[in-house]
C-alpha cells in the first residue's frame, strides 16, 4: 500500500493507495474511501535523446541527396565563431560553430552533408540547450 502526504491550499492530506484494478484505484483520502476511475491521455511521442555535446541535430535525410534539419545547441553558452554562410555546402563532422560554455570552447559540428538554408544565430549571441544554431537543407 503507497502513502502520499500534500498539502492543497495549506491543508495536509494522506492518501492511501488500496488497490489498483486498471483504470479504477481505490483510495483512502483523509480516513474516507473513495474509488477513483483514471482518464488517459494520449502518449506523445518520446523525444529523441540529446546529442553529444560535440554535434546535436535533428531532422531525417530525404530520398537521393543531402540532409534536411537542424543543427541545435547542445548546451546553452554563447556563440564566438560561425565558421560558415548560407549557401555553404557542409559535411558530416565538419566545424559550423564554436560556442562557450563554461570558460571553455567547444567545436559545434555538423552531422549532417547538405547546404546551409538559414544561420540563426549571430557571433555573441547567447544562446540555450536545443535552440535552433543552423537549418540544414
Amino acid at each position: 500500500m503507497k502513502t502520499y502526504k500534500f498539502k492543497v491550499n495549506s491543508t495536509p492530506y494522506e492518501a492511501k493507495i488500496l488497490k489498483e484494478d486498471g483504470d479504477v484505484i481505490s483510495l483512502e483520502l483523509n480516513g474516507t474511501s473513495y474509488d477513483v476511475t483514471l482518464e488517459r491521455e494520449e502518449e506523445k511521442p518520446k523525444e529523441a535523446p540529446k546529442a553529444a555535446p560535440t554535434a546535436a541535430a535533428s531532422g531525417a535525410a530525404p530520398a537521393g541527396g543531402g540532409a534536411q534539419g537542424t543543427i541545435n545547441s547542445p548546451l546553452p553558452g554563447t556563440i564566438t565563431e560561425i565558421f560558415c554562410k548560407v549557401g555553404d555546402a557542409i559535411s558530416v563532422g565538419q566545424k559550423v560553430m564554436t560556442l562557450e560554455a563554461m570558460k571553455m570552447e567547444n567545436d559545434i559540428e555538423s552531422d549532417k552533408a547538405g547546404t546551409v538554408k538559414e544561420i540563426k544565430v549571430n557571433k555573441s549571441d547567447s544562446v540555450m540547450e536545443g535552440d535552433v544554431l543552423i537549418v540544414v537543407g
